[in-house]
């Protein structure tokens, strides 16, 4: 008969919370900012002047939807 040993497998460590939260707030300010500057940043609402923003993140907007003419 053969002698099977079972080694043991190693459990992956938790990440608290704390660690994670200031990442997430990081991230969702960055993905509003990215929102903003796809879908609002034009016309009234632009805080750059000029038609730069609106012509790099143009191709952007349509592709979410987002109407700009």
């Amino acid at each position: 008969m053969s002698d099977i040993i079972l080694k043991p497998v190693a459990q992956p460590a938790p990440i608290p919370v704390a660690e994670i939260l200031p990442w997430a707030v990081f991230a969702g300010l960055i993905l509003l900012l990215a929102i903003y500057f796809v879908g609002a940043e034009e016309g009234a609402t632009s805080l750059i002047s000029g038609s730069y923003v609106h012509e790099f993140v143009h191709d952007g907007r349509h592709l979410l939807g987002f109407p700009c003419h």
